[in-house]
């Protein structure tokens, strides 16, 4: 076999395992397509579906979505003069506070910013009366090979107690988020799946 015939036929093995390579890794990439749970993940090993959120994917690659949290796995707080939506154990109550304005409702894998608004949470100590709004929750998402995997972000809360200059830009970008030493939220992670 001559040696230009025999670099012919290595490249194209090479290409075919490369083509099965690249096929097989494309067939576990989680999308952004149909609809998931979100489920909410607690220091103590319980895992809780909080609602649910649909994608619907657009030519230009992004997909829109909608969430629908489930309510009746929260009590009913009245904090600061307004009805909250809250996730309770001995050490922590977590408050669902929904994006109040309109925004794109928009995601990629690469950017899930409105995602993330639409699951904003305050927290407190069962004994605190009120909402203090600086204790807020943002659940940083990252691309797992089974969907999404939420980390808690601290962030003021009273920065969504006027509506943004521009709607179509998030409100909570990456200088008003600080990440928490992991285990010191009770909810611990959300996922998506």
């Amino acid at each position: 076999m001559n040696t230009t015939r025999y670099f012919f036929i290595c490249q194209l093995a090479l290409l075919a395992l490369c083509t099965i390579t690249s096929t097989s890794a494309q067939a576990f990439v989680w999308s952004l397509k149909g609809v998931h749970t979100i489920t909410a993940h607690t220091q103590d090993k319980r895992a809780t579906v909080i609602g649910t959120v649909s994608f619907t994917p657009l030519i230009d690659g992004s997909s829109t979505f909608v969430v629908t949290m489930d309510y009746t796995k929260f009590s009913d707080y009245f904090l600061s003069m307004k009805e909250f939506k809250c996730l309770s154990s001995p050490v922590e109550v977590t408050c669902h506070v929904p994006y109040p304005y309109r925004h794109p409702g928009k995601v990629t894998l690469d950017d899930l910013t409105w995602l993330e608004h639409n699951l904003l949470f305050l927290f407190k100590r069962p004994s605190e009366f009120g909402a203090k709004l600086w204790n807020g929750l943002y659940y940083r998402f990252t691309v797992t090979d089974t969907g999404l995997v939420g980390q808690p972000m601290a962030i003021d809360l009273n920065l969504i107690s006027a509506p943004p200059d521009d709607l179509k830009k998030p409100t909570f970008t990456d200088f008003e988020r600080v990440p928490f030493p992991k285990g010191v939220r009770w909810i611990e992670s959300i996922s998506i799946e």
